[in-house]
């Protein structure tokens, strides 16, 4: 995990900004597309703050995501020549992405003192939701690594999946436009409970993410036990293919 943070940041020009500049970037796009013009709902936010809580654990998603499906072919050599525990790869690379979160978490807190938004008691349950959104990434994670290592063409469509993902995810909108009927399906979605659980718990506004978020928690652990079975099955002859 130390290892991936030193050479993520390892002769750059501005280094840590990026994880700031990014996100800051995506929420003036989206406020200006989907706030002003399409005149999105935000629950009573700024739009400003709206979209960057959605953006925080999307952008650590993403990240962790691309890390982690990487993180196998990217150590060809030493899976090749020694034998450790492989599953520390992918895992390793979703942990490290927790730093750019934790900076990119900075610009927040100054976002919300600039408009004013004050959190509630609800930011209690931030640490379970900040939980769910790295199973998630792991568990989704540990299924690319392993396809990646046989298939290299899973990193050519992982830009594809992840800008599928990002539209089909409640960043830019609010989850209150699907109809209440079917907001447990959307629930499926593991990403959607994250985000909306980190939006409630940070800001307080809004409807707690209910029904959904235990539909979203049930998903993930499915995926993260699929990714870890799949994974055990495959880390024997990743070796032999890589």
């Amino acid at each position: 995990m130390w290892r991936d943070i030193k050479i993520r940041y390892k002769q750059t020009l501005i280094g840590a900004a990026w994880a700031v500049l990014q996100p800051l970037l995506a929420m003036a796009v989206f406020t200006l597309f989907f706030g002003r013009l399409a005149h999105m709902s935000s629950e009573g936010l700024p739009y400003q703050v709206f979209s960057y809580c959605g953006l925080l654990p999307w952008m650590y998603f993403a990240a962790a995501l691309q890390n982690s499906t990487n993180s196998i072919v990217d150590n060809q050599r030493l899976v090749t020549k020694v034998y450790f525990p492989r599953l520390a790869l992918p895992i390793a690379s979703v942990f490290a992405a927790l730093v750019d979160l934790a900076i990119s978490f900075v610009m927040f807190t100054v976002l919300m003192i600039y408009y004013r938004v004050q959190p509630g008691w609800t930011i209690v349950w931030f640490p379970a939701f900040l939980a769910l959104a790295v199973l998630t990434a792991m568990g989704v994670g540990l299924w690319l690594s392993a396809l990646n290592a046989i298939y290299r063409d899973v990193r050519y469509v992982l830009p594809f999946l992840v800008q599928f993902w990002l539209f089909a995810s409640p960043v830019v909108y609010s989850s209150s436009i699907i109809p209440a009927k079917w907001r447990w399906l959307y629930g499926l979605n593991p990403m959607a409970g994250v985000i909306e659980g980190f939006r409630w718990s940070l800001t307080g506004h809004g409807d707690p993410p209910g029904r959904m978020v235990f539909v979203s928690a049930a998903a993930v652990v499915a995926i993260l036990l699929g990714g870890i079975a799949y994974f055990q099955k495959m880390d024997t002859t990743i070796a032999d293919v890589v």
